[in-house]
């Protein structure tokens, strides 16, 4: 049996011009480290966690109490004006990248 139609087309062909017409479309994570002071708890974990994943774009986010930093996965760069916002706003300092 042959992948190839009939009339002379092939169904990889589709299928693969397919796949990367969604790779191509689809933005790449931008995956950045912030050293944010204050955090002590699991609450803290809680508030940063909540207020940086309410921001426009951010994906995923990781806060590691222990090290101080927060990591922050979104469709492009976070805008750092904002994000610096909402960890004041949830009452930690955001020192900057790490």
């Amino acid at each position: 049996m042959s992948c190839c139609s009939t009339n002379g087309t092939c169904s990889t062909t589709t299928v693969a011009t397919t796949a990367t017409a969604i790779a191509e479309a689809a933005p790449a994570a931008v995956t950045t480290v912030y050293a944010v002071a204050g955090m002590t708890c699991g609450h803290c974990e809680q508030a940063v966690g909540k207020a940086v994943s309410a921001l426009a774009g951010v994906t995923a986010v990781s806060v590691d109490v222990k090290a101080g930093l927060v990591t922050v996965s979104a469709g492009a760069e976070p805008d750092e004006a904002a994000l610096r916002a909402a960890i004041d706003d949830a009452g930690y300092d955001l020192t900057g990248r790490a």
